[in-house]
């Protein structure tokens, strides 16, 4: 394939669709030339977006027109299996937007189908390019908190009651849960950091408070820019939720890694304030991020002491101010790379699926009275397979239980 007008289509002109605006950015020569989407309102504002691709309303017609090399998967989480799955098969190779599938045999399905086509596969967990992800792993790289051996994660989500409970995300037969939608970012950076997946789950969790809210309406052709506001306060004074509430908007997790090493994870939904707190603490030292965009910062503790609001180091958070523009872009360029000239990747597919398999059993377990759940693992032959795509595995994923 040449870069030479390479070709991307975007399947799915909702809220994520924005993404695809560093598709000329990422790699010269590279082009949206297609816009598929199911709904007449995601068609106009696809066209609106980009008035010389052409438009599709179905993946099959996408495949039959032959306009695409590449496609961007934007779509509701319940339809990214079927639709990669498609997609691999046609030879078009596939961004697909976190999570990777809501269900461990559904992310299997997708990695098993691009082990056996050989179609370029990448899931968008652009967390791992962003400046605190950046700042943290440098940290623990130059050895400054020594072994990592434990990683505790708290999840302030602000804006959830319009993010989450607006629309589609607050169905969990559409989501699952928030431990995929929400939380993949975050397991994916445990264990980024970690160098380690999940291989035994333990959740908790409730719906504890947009339950019950009763004003419900549906909000077919709108996305949430149509809604957000920050005057929408407190949380239990939010109106027109989804007619179907029943995700957790509390959850947490208790994971141990197949290298030992022990993890949380906290998510909250009805917060005041928005961003995401990491403590990571290694043989030698312990680091945590005060902020999770640019002005931020990583301190670093590793000299005995009493408390102090001051690290004995800290590292200031790199990139934009507010949301994950920067990222988006580096995360573009990697896959675009990666397609063209066959670039190893610092996200992974392997990874990608076990930050769903860690998120979908923690749910099975807060649902089933927290009964722990063990990660079944992947097959050697898709193991191999992404083996030779990826930079620097963080495990091989080969660990059982």
């Amino acid at each position: 394939m040449s870069s030479d007008g390479v070709r991307v289509a975007v399947v799915g002109y909702g809220a994520r669709s924005p993404i695809a605006e560093h598709v000329p950015h990422a790699r010269p020569g590279a082009r949206v030339s297609a816009v598929v989407d199911t709904s007449e309102t995601g068609r106009r504002r696809g066209q609106a977006a980009h008035p010389d691709a052409a438009v599709h309303a179905s993946v099959d017609e996408l495949i039959a027109a032959g306009t695409a090399d590449a496609a961007l998967v934007l779509t509701p989480d319940d339809t990214h299996e079927e639709i990669a799955v498609a997609l691999l098969r046609a030879g078009i190779a596939v961004y697909l937007e976190k999570p990777l599938a809501i269900t461990v045999a559904g992310a299997d399905r997708v990695l098993t189908t691009a082990a056996e086509t050989g179609t370029p596969l990448y899931v968008g967990h652009n967390f791992r390019h962003s400046g605190v992800v950046r700042a943290m792993r440098g940290v623990i790289e130059r050895g400054e908190i020594g072994e990592v051996r434990a990683v505790w994660v708290r999840h302030f989500v602000g804006n959830g009651g319009d993010y989450y409970f607006k629309d589609w995300h607050a169905d969990r037969t559409r989501t699952n849960t928030l431990l995929l939608q929400k939380a993949s970012h975050d397991i994916d950076v445990v264990h980024y950091l970690a160098s380690g997946y999940t291989r035994r789950v333990v959740g908790m969790g409730d719906l504890m408070l947009y339950g019950g809210i009763d004003d419900r309406r549906d909000r077919t052709g709108e996305t949430m820019p149509d809604w957000f506001s920050f005057d929408n306060w407190p949380p239990a004074a939010q109106t027109g939720l989804n007619p179907v509430v029943d995700v957790e908007d509390v959850s947490m997790m208790l994971m141990r890694l197949d290298n030992g090493v022990l993890a949380s994870y906290q998510q909250c939904h009805f917060t005041p304030d928005y961003w995401r707190n990491y403590t990571v603490i290694g043989t030698e030292g312990r680091l945590e991020n005060v902020g999770d965009t640019g002005g931020g910062v990583v301190k670093v503790w590793n000299r005995r002491h009493e408390w102090q609001v001051d690290g004995d180091a800290e590292h200031a958070i790199e990139g934009v101010a507010s949301g994950h523009a920067d990222a988006d872009l580096l995360t573009m360029t990697e896959f675009l790379d990666h397609v063209l000239d066959g670039a190893p990747t610092v996200v992974s597919p392997v990874a990608a699926r076990a930050a769903v398999a860690a998120g979908a059993l923690a749910a099975e377990s807060l649902r089933d009275g927290s009964a722990p759940r063990d990660v079944p693992a992947l097959p050697d032959h898709v193991l191999d397979h992404f083996a030779r795509r990826t930079a620097a595995p963080e495990s091989s994923g080969r660990t059982t239980p």
